[in-house]
């Protein structure tokens, strides 16, 4: 190769692979996220000039430095939706907890256990739209969900007086701002939650067996064999998931998007993001709003070096 050494045609062979991904990253990544740094410290309404191309800030928009964050502050309003996450955190430590606890059990010996393993995964690979729909079916009053508890004995109706008649109610489980979130967080967790477990369940099956039939020798229960087998070989995988299940918690969008609209106080941050941009050509706003959703994401991956480090 033009009369190169092999060291030098090795690294021309790296950053040829590398220059093509490089490029993309650069270009889909890097250089929308500089841009969206610089309209945070702007006032622009989103139109551009013919011809003109986004580099820096565009001649329409005004240099107003940090006035968009100080307005976020002043006007909590726009961050309010941020308090929606809080739902989602919970979900997202249920969905990891319940994931793992399968993932445990398929990886015994458990009859039927493939299919099961199936049946998991399988909203994960369904098209969130579709799947939204369903569970939006399923929450109407007297639909799915009021029919699945009667089955079990446990209606979901109860019975109060107005003017003096007792008249039977169900409960709203999309129209009730107190219940409607805890809905949609468990829409969420059906949909992830064999996404968590086909990962938790490929890194169980790398443990070796020799250890815990050692472990069972020398008396371990079954919840020392999780202890201090399981969760230490598990440790990395279980930071990783743990990330992004709480940045998913920060960026949900379609499920509360296609079921509610954002209705019921069901609208989440990337929501108000998007309506600031496109509803009210608010693109300053918006991207300081993105600008601290980034932040926030970055901070959780700091927590998440320092809580899972890897041990050397």
């Amino acid at each position: 190769m033009f009369n190169l050494s092999l060291k030098q045609q090795q690294r021309v062979i790296i950053v040829s692979f590398l220059a093509i991904p490089l490029l993309l990253l650069i270009t889909f990544s890097y250089f929308p996220a500089v841009e969206l740094f610089f309209l945070s410290v702007a006032d622009w309404d989103g139109f551009l000039d013919a011809g003109e191309f986004l580099v820096g800030l565009p001649n329409q928009a005004a240099f107003v430095g940090l006035d968009n964050y100080v307005d976020l502050l002043n006007e909590p309003e726009e961050l309010k939706p941020l308090l929606v996450s809080l739902y989602y955190f919970v979900g997202a430590v249920v969905q990891l907890a319940l994931s793992l606890w399968f993932a445990v059990l398929v990886n015994t010996k458990l009859i039927g256990r493939n299919l099961f393993k199936t049946f998991l995964f399988l909203p994960f690979v369904l098209n969130a739209v579709a799947a939204s729909m369903v569970f939006q079916i399923f929450y109407q009053v007297q639909g799915g969900l009021d029919s699945f508890l009667s089955l079990l004995g446990c209606d979901s109706f109860f019975t109060v007086v107005e003017n003096g008649v007792e008249v039977v109610k169900y409960p709203e489980w999309l129209a009730n701002p107190q219940i409607v979130n805890w809905a949609l967080v468990a829409a969420s967790v059906w949909r992830y939650l064999g996404f968590n477990l086909i990962l938790f369940y490929g890194v169980l099956q790398s443990i070796p067996q020799d250890q815990y039939e050692t472990a069972r020798i020398e008396g371990a229960t079954e919840w020392q064999q999780f202890r201090f087998i399981t969760l230490p070989s598990i440790k990395m995988i279980l930071g990783l998931q743990a990330l992004l299940a709480f940045v998913g918690s920060l960026s949900v969008f379609d499920i509360p998007y296609i079921i509610t609209k954002g209705a019921n106080g069901t609208r989440t941050f990337v929501m108000e993001t998007i309506r600031v941009a496109f509803e009210h050509n608010g693109y300053g706003i918006a991207s300081a709003m993105a600008v601290i959703l980034l932040i926030l994401v970055v901070f959780f991956m700091i927590v998440q070096k320092l809580l899972f480090k890897e041990e050397k």
